[in-house]
């Protein structure tokens, strides 16, 4: 079993799944692309280091989708496909990534996509602009006070089609803007048994 997290930066995907893992016996997999050696220079030049960072992530993504597969109960605060299908299209409209670099990372996705199996359940963890920047800003990370309102904007929009258009499997919009999962763990609990509901006809929806 497979529960993927999506949702923008600042969104609290790690806090919450690891709050799904103690809460519903799973196992937790973290995002690896934290420790992108690209990420800091991304986030002060887009255009020359897109296609550098994101070619890291998918790789990284791709190593750690295929093991997931080979696990019993699992829980990831990420998703193999958000990347390729809501960044990578971001960064091209906003003028922030050549087509040339479109085009190679796109044909590099295209060609390896076919090795993952889908999430059972894909979570989207929503979020409105006001969240993520106090979010952001509660981690306190040099590289990301460099991120713009307006990056965060377009991908909350992105984030909304997609999940709309959304058809790999099950999937649960979860939207954190009222709750407060740190201190308050109990507020996921919804999302439990909307989670068991979908996984196992538990509860009712």
């Amino acid at each position: 079993m497979h529960i993927a997290l999506a949702g923008n930066i600042g969104a609290g995907k790690t806090t919450l799944a690891g709050i799904l893992s103690r809460g519903m016996g799973l196992e937790v997999e973290y995002d690896n692309v934290s420790h992108n050696p690209y990420i800091a220079d991304f986030y002060q030049d887009m255009p020359r280091w897109a296609l550098n960072l994101y070619v890291f992530n998918l790789t990284e993504r791709l190593k750690q989708t295929i093991r997931i597969s080979d696990q019993r109960r699992v829980v990831a605060d990420y998703s193999f496909y958000e990347e390729a299908e809501i960044y990578i299209p971001n960064l091209l409209g906003m003028g922030l990534l050549s087509q040339r670099d479109y085009d190679t990372y796109s044909s590099l996705f295209n060609s390896i996509a076919f090795l993952v199996r889908p999430p059972d359940v894909l979570v989207y963890v929503k979020a409105n602009i006001s969240t993520l920047v106090d979010h952001i800003a509660s981690r306190n990370l040099d590289y990301e006070e460099s991120i713009r309102i307006e990056y965060l904007r377009k991908l909350n929009e992105r984030y909304d089609a997609w999940f709309e258009g959304y058809d790999r499997g099950k999937k649960i919009e979860f939207c954190v803007d009222d709750l407060d999962v740190i201190n308050n763990p109990s507020d996921v609990s919804p999302l439990v048994h909307r989670l068991n509901a979908e996984l196992f006809g538990l509860f009712p929806k």
